[in-house]
């Protein structure tokens, strides 16, 4: 889709129950943070265009999660390829929204441009909210309109719209058409 405009969207999952479960390919793993991992981090973000390079990645890493190293060894994943390639990351983190209740959140989801399209995402997203279920109720994420096919499928993973602004009312009309389903309920 060209010229998507982007517009940030937040989802909310009402609870961590049932959560879809997609296996890996046999020859791949999933892998927790390791100290030093930042730099491999940052790589895949830059790689697929969060950050303008390396360094600007590695700078928000550490602004980031810098402080919070022991916390990443236990709640940033990677999925490892046969070679033992990292190529894809995601964080089970936590945060808050609108009501102040602290909430796991899935956090920076990346893969590889390279092994993007290989039924890799769901396999990810599917070890990362296992983990967030260890230590909270209910979930939340935030991405944008851009990510239209991250969005389909954090909707088939039973995260829901959150509407906060007339920003994002134009971003889910958006996503009903682009992805050609009926999100918010309202009919298009």
């Amino acid at each position: 889709m060209k010229h998507l405009k982007s517009i940030p969207l937040t989802m909310v999952r009402p609870d961590l129950h049932r959560i879809p479960s997609y296996a890996l390919p046999s020859s791949h793993r999933v892998r927790n943070f390791q100290p030093g991992d930042e730099r491999i981090w940052a790589q895949i973000e830059a790689s697929v265009g969060e950050f303008g390079d390396e360094e600007a990645a590695l700078k928000h890493f550490d602004k980031e999660f810098g402080a919070y190293a022991e916390e990443m060894v236990t709640r940033c994943l990677f999925i490892e390829n046969e070679h033992g390639e990292a190529i894809g990351t995601t964080t089970a983190w936590y945060g808050s929204l609108q009501d102040d209740e602290t909430r796991g959140r899935i956090h920076w989801v990346a893969i590889r441009p390279e092994y993007q399209g290989k039924k890799l995402s769901k396999p990810l997203l599917t070890a990362a909210m296992e983990l967030l279920a260890q230590y909270h109720r209910r979930a939340y994420l935030t991405t944008q309109t851009t990510s239209y096919r991250a969005v389909n499928m954090y909707l088939n993973y039973g995260f829901e719209p959150l509407i906060t602004t007339p920003d994002c009312m134009e971003g889910w009309a958006l996503m009903e058409t682009v992805l050609q389903r009926n999100i918010t309920g309202s009919s298009t």
